[in-house]
Protein backbone atom coordinates (compact mmCIF):
# COMPACT_ATOMS: atom_id res chain seq x y z
CA UNK A 1 0.00 0.00 0.00
CA UNK A 2 2.61 2.45 0.58
CA UNK A 3 4.14 1.91 -2.70
CA UNK A 4 0.54 2.68 -4.35
CA UNK A 5 1.00 6.03 -2.08
CA UNK A 6 3.86 6.67 -3.39
CA UNK A 7 2.87 6.33 -7.06
CA UNK A 8 -0.26 8.62 -6.71
CA UNK A 9 1.76 11.40 -4.58
CA UNK A 10 4.27 11.26 -7.58
CA UNK A 11 1.43 11.52 -10.38
CA UNK A 12 -0.18 14.41 -8.24
CA UNK A 13 3.16 16.31 -7.82
CA UNK A 14 4.10 15.92 -11.31
CA UNK A 15 0.38 16.51 -13.27
CA UNK A 16 -1.34 18.77 -10.68
CA UNK A 17 -0.07 22.36 -12.45
CA UNK A 18 -0.71 21.10 -16.14
CA UNK A 19 -4.29 20.39 -14.61
CA UNK A 20 -4.82 23.70 -13.21
CA UNK A 21 -3.42 25.66 -16.29
CA UNK A 22 -6.08 23.11 -18.81
CA UNK A 23 -8.97 23.56 -16.00
CA UNK A 24 -8.75 27.67 -16.85
CA UNK A 25 -10.34 26.39 -20.36
CA UNK A 26 -12.79 24.22 -18.86
CA UNK A 27 -16.03 26.88 -19.50
CA UNK A 28 -14.74 27.39 -22.76
CA UNK A 29 -14.48 23.97 -23.85
CA UNK A 30 -18.23 22.96 -22.49
CA UNK A 31 -19.38 26.15 -24.33
CA UNK A 32 -18.24 25.41 -27.49
CA UNK A 33 -19.03 21.59 -27.19
CA UNK A 34 -21.08 20.54 -30.34
CA UNK A 35 -19.85 23.84 -32.77
CA UNK A 36 -17.20 24.67 -34.71
CA UNK A 37 -14.98 25.93 -33.27
CA UNK A 38 -13.17 27.61 -36.26
CA UNK A 39 -14.07 27.99 -39.89
CA UNK A 40 -12.20 27.69 -43.13
CA UNK A 41 -11.61 31.09 -44.76
CA UNK A 42 -11.17 31.63 -48.62
CA UNK A 43 -8.24 33.71 -49.27
CA UNK A 44 -9.46 34.33 -53.08
CA UNK A 45 -12.49 36.04 -52.69
CA UNK A 46 -14.88 32.71 -52.93
CA UNK A 47 -13.38 32.37 -56.69
CA UNK A 48 -12.47 29.03 -55.54
CA UNK A 49 -8.77 29.30 -57.16
CA UNK A 50 -6.62 28.85 -53.96
CA UNK A 51 -7.05 26.24 -50.78
CA UNK A 52 -9.07 27.39 -48.12
CA UNK A 53 -7.20 28.53 -44.76
CA UNK A 54 -8.12 27.41 -41.35
CA UNK A 55 -9.21 30.11 -38.81
CA UNK A 56 -9.37 29.05 -34.70
CA UNK A 57 -10.95 31.50 -32.28
CA UNK A 58 -8.59 32.74 -29.75
CA UNK A 59 -9.78 30.49 -27.26
CA UNK A 60 -9.01 27.37 -28.88
CA UNK A 61 -5.96 28.47 -29.76
CA UNK A 62 -5.01 29.81 -26.38
CA UNK A 63 -6.24 26.64 -25.15
CA UNK A 64 -3.78 24.66 -27.35
CA UNK A 65 -1.06 26.73 -27.06
CA UNK A 66 -0.95 26.00 -23.48
CA UNK A 67 -2.07 21.77 -23.71
CA UNK A 68 1.75 22.19 -25.55
CA UNK A 69 3.56 22.66 -22.69
CA UNK A 70 2.53 20.66 -20.49
CA UNK A 71 3.63 17.24 -19.53
CA UNK A 72 0.81 15.02 -20.64
CA UNK A 73 1.32 15.91 -24.59
CA UNK A 74 3.35 12.63 -25.46
CA UNK A 75 4.41 12.14 -29.59
CA UNK A 76 3.76 8.55 -29.13
CA UNK A 77 0.07 8.57 -28.10
CA UNK A 78 -1.15 6.29 -30.93
CA UNK A 79 0.77 3.31 -29.23
CA UNK A 80 -1.32 4.08 -26.46
CA UNK A 81 -4.13 4.33 -28.06
CA UNK A 82 -3.46 1.21 -30.03
CA UNK A 83 -3.44 -0.19 -26.74
CA UNK A 84 -6.48 0.66 -25.06
CA UNK A 85 -8.33 -0.23 -28.79
CA UNK A 86 -8.99 3.45 -29.01
CA UNK A 87 -10.70 4.15 -32.36
CA UNK A 88 -13.31 6.57 -32.38
CA UNK A 89 -14.39 9.60 -30.51
CA UNK A 90 -17.16 7.46 -28.19
CA UNK A 91 -14.23 5.04 -27.41
CA UNK A 92 -12.23 7.89 -26.08
CA UNK A 93 -15.18 9.22 -24.39
CA UNK A 94 -15.56 5.76 -22.77
CA UNK A 95 -12.41 5.66 -21.75
CA UNK A 96 -11.52 8.98 -20.47
CA UNK A 97 -15.00 8.13 -18.02
CA UNK A 98 -12.93 4.90 -16.53
CA UNK A 99 -9.59 6.54 -16.40
CA UNK A 100 -8.01 6.17 -12.70
CA UNK A 101 -5.61 8.51 -11.31
CA UNK A 102 -2.79 5.28 -12.13
CA UNK A 103 -3.06 5.77 -15.83
CA UNK A 104 -3.56 9.26 -15.81
CA UNK A 105 -1.26 9.30 -19.15
CA UNK A 106 -3.86 7.91 -21.03
CA UNK A 107 -5.92 10.88 -21.02
CA UNK A 108 -2.65 12.96 -22.19
CA UNK A 109 -2.43 10.55 -24.92
CA UNK A 110 -5.94 11.62 -26.15
CA UNK A 111 -5.27 14.68 -25.62
CA UNK A 112 -1.85 14.64 -27.59
CA UNK A 113 -4.31 13.20 -30.65
CA UNK A 114 -6.07 16.12 -31.07
CA UNK A 115 -3.26 18.39 -30.14
CA UNK A 116 -0.73 16.70 -32.21
CA UNK A 117 -2.70 15.76 -35.35
CA UNK A 118 -4.27 18.99 -35.27
CA UNK A 119 -0.75 20.67 -36.12
CA UNK A 120 -1.07 19.11 -39.93
CA UNK A 121 -4.42 18.34 -39.77
CA UNK A 122 -6.67 21.22 -39.40
CA UNK A 123 -9.98 19.64 -38.52
CA UNK A 124 -8.75 18.10 -35.24
CA UNK A 125 -8.48 21.09 -33.07
CA UNK A 126 -12.06 21.72 -34.16
CA UNK A 127 -13.07 17.97 -34.10
CA UNK A 128 -11.81 17.84 -30.64
CA UNK A 129 -13.68 20.56 -29.18
CA UNK A 130 -17.26 19.39 -31.24
CA UNK A 131 -17.32 15.82 -29.96
CA UNK A 132 -16.36 17.26 -26.16
CA UNK A 133 -13.54 14.71 -25.87
CA UNK A 134 -10.93 17.34 -25.43
CA UNK A 135 -13.28 19.02 -22.57
CA UNK A 136 -14.13 15.59 -21.23
CA UNK A 137 -10.18 14.72 -20.91
CA UNK A 138 -9.03 17.91 -19.20
CA UNK A 139 -12.34 17.48 -16.86
CA UNK A 140 -11.22 14.35 -15.57
CA UNK A 141 -7.91 15.03 -14.98
CA UNK A 142 -8.89 18.05 -13.02
CA UNK A 143 -11.54 15.41 -11.28
CA UNK A 144 -8.60 12.47 -10.45
CA UNK A 145 -6.10 15.91 -9.39
CA UNK A 146 -8.78 17.34 -6.75
CA UNK A 147 -10.25 13.62 -5.39
CA UNK A 148 -6.39 12.25 -4.54
CA UNK A 149 -5.05 15.86 -3.71
CA UNK A 150 -7.13 15.52 -0.17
Amino acid sequence: MPDMKAGISEKIEKYKDDVKELSRYLDYLKSRRGTMAGDFTDPGDGKRTTILVPTYDSGLLSFIKSAEKTAFIDRNYVYVLKRYNLRTAEDELKQIERTQIMEIEVLGAILSKYVLKGRTQAKMWTEGVKNGVMYAAVLKMKELIEFWSY
